[in-house]
């Protein structure tokens, strides 16, 4: 099936590990023309060669911050310049960290809000006038499973995530009639640096192994294990694509059947 992805500009922020690198891959092997950002410059530029080896075609690499506004307007800009005007636009960010209710600062609010809400409004209002003005374009936001099924000390991710489920269904109203198609993502856990992360920490406040926190995880999940990241750009890729030219609003959960609400 083509995809019609084909020369297609597309941004992908936090880009350089996991997800947004796996979707950043996924739009390079079907053509498209990407961008990618992340903070860290050194691991921005290694996964800029890496995409360039493994799918080929036209990359894009700037430092930037997604909490930072000035650095987002240049980010924009330096994509439609190398690239044309941004078309699909794929808003992900780094989690918020994990806590429960009497453990979260309002500075930790604070900057959770920047980096998972606002930093997705933000980088939206730099693209979305361009894509009403030529009547196509895709907006898709990386979220998580737990928008459908809340995690347990994981208070801000809970939160936080819902609010953006809540305004890309509003925006997503908003702006159909113009051919702009606005969808969410909500992938379970995943085999990612991230998640790595979380299970080290659950690990060194526990008793627990690494491997033994993973298989009990892996337990409650109906297909039986974590999804790699490849899976989860796969869903992104589709969306963005014109196979989904009737799907917006939505919020797919991709997490091998874990979460109990639908």
């Amino acid at each position: 099936m083509d995809f019609g992805l084909k020369d297609r500009s597309v941004l992908v922020t936090a880009a350089s590990k996991g997800i947004g690198k796996a979707t950043a891959l996924g739009f390079l092997r079907e053509g498209a023309r990407v961008t990618i950002c992340a903070r860290d410059a050194v691991t921005l530029e290694a996964a800029r060669d890496e995409l360039i080896g493994a799918g080929g075609g036209q990359v894009f690499a700037l430092q930037a911050d997604v909490t930072e506004p000035e650095q987002l307007a240049a980010l924009v800009e330096a994509a439609n310049a190398a690239h044309g005007q941004v078309e699909v636009l794929v808003n992900n960010a780094g989690g918020p960290p994990p806590g429960d209710h009497s453990s979260i600062t309002d500075a930790q609010w604070a900057q959770s809000f920047e980096l998972t809400l606002q930093s997705a409004v933000r980088l939206t209002n730099l693209v979305l006038p361009e894509m009403q003005k030529v009547g196509w374009g895709r907006v898709i936001n990386i979220s998580s499973y737990s928008v459908k099924q809340p995690l347990d000390n994981m208070m801000l991710s809970n939160s936080l995530r819902l609010a953006v489920l809540g305004w890309a269904k509003t925006l997503a109203n908003e702006v159909a009639d113009s051919g702009v198609l606005v969808n969410t993502v909500c992938p379970g856990w995943t085999d990612t640096d991230r998640v790595s992360g979380m299970l080290q920490q659950r690990s060194a406040a526990s008793c627990a192994t690494i491997e033994s926190l993973r298989k009990s995880i892996e337990a409650k999940i109906p297909l039986g294990r974590v999804a790699s990241a490849e899976e989860i750009a796969n869903v992104v890729v589709f969306l963005a694509s014109n196979a989904a030219s009737y799907m917006t609003g939505t919020a797919i959960a991709v997490d091998g059947g874990a979460a109990q609400v639908v």
